[in-house]
């Protein structure tokens, strides 16, 4: 699904209207009934519940008024603020105030900060607080009336009553543009967007604050911005990946799937390269063999009896020597594999460095670069540009990104979309900038923002899991359509971890348990999928 600037978004509107003949008042009719359905359905018991919309004098309030008007029709009684004089609202906004005071609506209108002194004890008694305030036209950081009026919702969402607070189309404050105007944010637990994502609630440093992300459709034909090709950026979900071959033939063989090899494991690190072969057969490689120092072999070769194991020579440290590209010995280890994925656990012994750095430049299959893999290009980034391959992936977190563009990790949080554009132009290479909200960035000026994953995937072993997810799928679906193929490891890693953390709690979460539900994960997105138009 495309990702919409605020321009965009507009445009989108006005093409609806100009070449389908939807009227722009049947476009907001069609947004408030989608939220209004949304919160119908996600909020058992909301004809018992308590409702305060909030609405500000433009398109974004017209739409909450439209969500006050279907829930009535619902028989779900609702009270409505509008922060503006009625007289002052134009359009489309004016036209549902309108319809909203003929059907006997009441409306309280507030102006001045005097006036919402009075109107604000309605915030603890709500059980459901719906901010229409403000849309994705801002373009500085919320002042005066609103902004109190912002502060005293996260009040009162953090207070005894805990009311559950849905923003219509963006969190009130939170720039459409991904721009951090600072100021006061709505602390949504829920964003339902209209038509298309927001740029800010995938990559602003503020996009936490829309909660959980629903993308309604109000008109637009989907054509419209697919078919577009000035619109580079896609939010990861089920309809990305609807062109894949899931459907596996009924004569398959396991020579079908690809052969990934999975360069990983020191002494001390063998864990990292069981989880990141492990996960690689769980997506479906047809074969997975880890090539591993001999010293480690026999721990890596019991971490799961499915795994074929490839003794390298070791360093006396434990770790991958040199000495194993003599002779063609590595040559033989590579021969025939569809995929190679380097780094999990290899360590930074400085002949393991020198190692990577080689193979990296000789072989020509599809290779997946993460961790000391990663680390071996510290200082020698241009050299990822001298290589045979023409498929490459690597997969850092801000803080290893920063060290291989000499830049913070804080910077690198600071523009994470345009660090890892240009990091992809600059190495010819996929970059998944691995994160809140991870980015996968093509060589090509694309960009894939997923929003699967929590805050208990924050530990040792979930990338290694990532790394051997993508080298499985690469092995099984190949490089014809990588961009999605690698969208995939990142989209079912976050939902893998999503739904451990669901079973044993986010703090208690381990990487073995995010390969456990990696199954799972794959049965909700297939499930998910039959419901998508192809």
């Amino acid at each position: 699904m495309k990702i919409l600037t605020a321009q965009q978004m507009r445009e989108a509107d006005r093409l609806t209207t100009e070449r389908y003949g939807i009227p722009s008042l049947q476009l907001m009719e069609n947004a408030g009934t989608a939220i209004a359905e949304y919160l119908a359905s996600a909020y058992s018991g909301l004809n018992r519940s308590n409702v305060l919309i909030l609405c500000g004098k433009g398109n974004n309030g017209g739409d909450g008024l439209v969500v006050a008007r279907n829930l009535k029709e619902r028989g779900i009684t609702s009270r409505v603020i509008l922060f503006a004089e009625p007289a002052s609202m134009r359009g489309d906004a004016a036209a549902n105030l309108k319809k909203w005071q003929q059907g006997s609506g009441e409306v309280r209108v507030v102006t001045s900060k005097a006036e919402w002194d009075q109107a604000r004890a309605a915030l603890p008694e709500a059980d459901v607080i719906v901010d229409a305030l403000l849309g994705t036209g801002i373009t500085g950081p919320v002042e005066g009336l609103l902004a109190s009026v912002i502060e005293d919702i996260n009040l009162a969402k953090r207070g005894s009553r805990h009311p559950l607070v849905v923003s219509v189309d963006m969190p009130s404050g939170l720039s459409s543009d991904a721009e951090d105007h600072g100021g006061a944010i709505v602390e949504a637990e829920a964003t339902v967007t209209l038509t298309a994502p927001k740029l800010g609630q995938m990559v602003s440093p503020r996009a936490d604050c829309v909660g959980n992300l629903i993308v309604r459709q109000i008109g637009t034909p989907r054509a419209l911005l697919d078919d577009d090709p000035h619109l580079k950026l896609h939010w990861l979900e089920p309809g990305e990946f609807r062109d894949l071959p899931f459907v596996r033939p009924r004569d398959s063989n396991k020579g079908n799937f690809g052969h990934a090899l999975v360069i990983a494991g020191s002494l001390g690190k063998s864990g990292a390269a069981v989880l990141a072969g492990r996960a690689a057969l769980r997506v479906g490689a047809g074969l997975v063999t880890i090539g591993t120092p001999i010293s480690v072999l026999p721990i890596v070769a019991s971490g799961m009896a499915e795994l074929m194991t490839a003794p390298l020579a070791a360093t006396e440290q434990g770790t991958v020597a040199l000495s194993n590209l003599d002779y063609g010995r590595f040559s033989e280890v590579t021969q025939g594999k569809a995929v190679i994925a380097i780094g999990p656990g290899l360590s930074t012994q400085g002949e393991t460095q020198q190692f990577i750095r080689k193979i990296v430049a000789d072989l020509d299959q599809p290779l997946v670069l993460d961790a000391d893999g990663l680390n071996a290009f510290d200082t020698h980034t241009d050299e990822l540009n001298v290589r045979k391959s023409s498929f490459l992936v690597v997969t850092p977190h801000p803080g290893e990104m920063g060290r291989l563009l000499g830049i913070s990790a804080k910077d690198v949080q600071a523009r994470r979309l345009d660090v890892a554009l240009k990091a992809a132009a600059r190495w010819r290479a996929y970059v998944v900038l691995k994160g809140f909200h991870t980015i996968v960035a093509t060589p090509d000026g694309r960009a894939f923002v997923n929003t699967t994953g929590n805050p208990g995937m924050a530990k040792g072993g979930t990338g290694d899991a990532l790394t051997g997810m993508i080298a499985g799928l690469t092995a099984e679906f190949g490089t014809a359509q990588w961009d999605r193929v690698i969208g995939l490891g990142v989209y079912l890693h976050g939902l893998a971890g999503d739904l451990a953390a669901a079973r044993v709690g986010e703090a208690p979460l381990i990487a073995s348990d995010l390969i456990d539900d990696i199954a799972r994960a794959f049965a909700q997105l297939q499930a998910e999928l039959a419901n998508v138009e192809h």
